[in-house]
């Protein structure tokens, strides 16, 4: 085992303890694969996004609890994700880089194998000449433009890039032709949404129109791929929904118009943070607790010291504001969310001492901490929250 499997994914042979703990659900992950596969077409690939280190889950133990499901292509956004899912994928795994891939690295990424997008007809005659160096095939997916106006090419450029790539087949594969869907999850943009995949099929008109049509087709978002069968083409990249989250509200209502109910809880959450209690301390009435005068005391208290603070990902926002879980009952936040801990309300809650489990996010008995109880307080999106998690916070796969 390498330096960097220990570093990463088993943190837990390290001989003193982190500050706090992130479990995850193989049983959640496959609930949800199974879900998104039914929702899929029948022919169309999965491929789960596991960029900002998996959306805060953690690339090593994805990418080892995606292989267990049988998921078999891994989408990243940098040849420096990339690198990581490498160490850790089965050799049944394909990985594809979305986003920015350097000069320096096209080389690494055809020699080993990884597909990539090219967004900039210039490009390709640098993976023309790093191809025939290697005496390997690149691999790359041409993204074109179709109105999120990021990367991609524009018709004129994609109509050069044509002729590039069937002149040079015998060193590029025309992986795939994608684009990106700029606000899929919202009912709001569907007019933007329509023109997009209005776009895109006039990019394969022209594909068709040369007689050269890549093996994939791909515009399929979480979004796209729950709700929109007709983006579904060969491949879907699956992002949030991968992890249990709806994209949106709009694509869960419009999930619940699809399958005539009411309400429905196909997925679920993989991610769990736990943390225990750091100190216990009677505060008298009138004192203020923490920093400042942020919250005063305004009966005779008992508070639980907590040690997490935003320097670990726990969200400032939430001073006075936001929850844990002790023994199954939510204990409030009590003034400023400090650098390394904070402290919570337990006059309500008998017996606790240092040591106790404390749940930041996820379940205790009958009670929840969602994501939505952070996003709700600091206007963070559920994405936002989840990639902020440190790296350094120890992950482990559960049942």
């Amino acid at each position: 085992m390498t330096k960097r499997q220990v570093a990463h994914f088993e943190p837990f042979t390290r001989n003193v303890k982190h500050t706090s703990r992130i479990e995850l659900s193989q049983s959640a992950l496959k609930k949800n694969i199974n879900f998104i596969r039914k929702k899929l077409s029948d022919g169309t690939r999965l491929s789960c996004v596991v960029k900002a280190n998996a959306y805060g889950h953690g690339i090593p133990q994805m990418v080892t609890m995606l292989d267990k499901v049988g998921v078999d292509h891994i989408s990243v956004a940098s040849a420096f994700e990339a690198e990581e899912v490498l160490e850790f994928k089965s050799d049944r795994m394909d990985i594809m880089i979305m986003g920015i891939l350097y000069d320096q690295d096209i080389e690494w990424a055809i020699a080993h194998n990884i597909e990539f997008y090219v967004f900039n007809y210039d490009r390709l005659q640098l993976v023309l000449e790093k191809a025939k160096k290697l005496k390997r095939q690149a691999k790359v997916h041409i993204e074109v433009e179709t109105g999120t106006n990021r990367t991609g090419m524009t018709e004129e450029f994609f109509k050069k890039a044509l002729t590039f790539l069937k002149r040079n087949k015998a060193h590029i594969v025309f992986k795939g032709l994608c684009t990106h869907l700029g606000g899929a999850e919202s009912l709001s943009n569907t007019f933007r949404t329509e023109q997009q995949k209005e776009r895109y099929k006039g990019y394969l008109a022209e594909c068709k129109k040369r007689r050269y049509m890549p093996e994939i087709k791909h515009i399929a978002c979480s979004a796209s791929a729950l709700v929109m069968p007709e983006t579904h083409y060969d491949m879907a990249r699956v992002g949030v929904a991968t992890y249990g989250f709806w994209p949106s509200p709009d694509v869960y209502y419009q999930h619940l118009q699809q399958v005539n109910k009411m309400r429905d809880a196909p997925m679920s959450r993989i991610i769990s943070w736990k943390t225990d209690v750091m100190d216990t301390k009677h505060v008298p009435k009138g004192d203020f607790i923490g920093y400042g005068t942020a919250y005063q005391a305004t009966h005779d208290m008992d508070v639980a010291v907590i040690p997490v603070g935003y320097c670990n990902g726990y969200p400032r926002g939430q001073s006075n504001r936001g929850y844990v879980l002790i023994k199954g009952r939510k204990a409030r936040i009590t003034g400023l969310i400090n650098m390394n801990l904070f402290m919570v309300d337990i006059s309500d809650i008998p017996n606790v001492k240092a040591g106790d489990e404390v749940v930041l996010l996820g379940k205790q008995k009958n009670n929840t901490i969602k994501v939505s109880s952070f996003t709700n307080y600091t206007q963070l999106l559920n994405n936002e929250m989840l990639s902020r998690m440190p790296t350094a916070i120890p992950r482990k796969i559960v049942r």
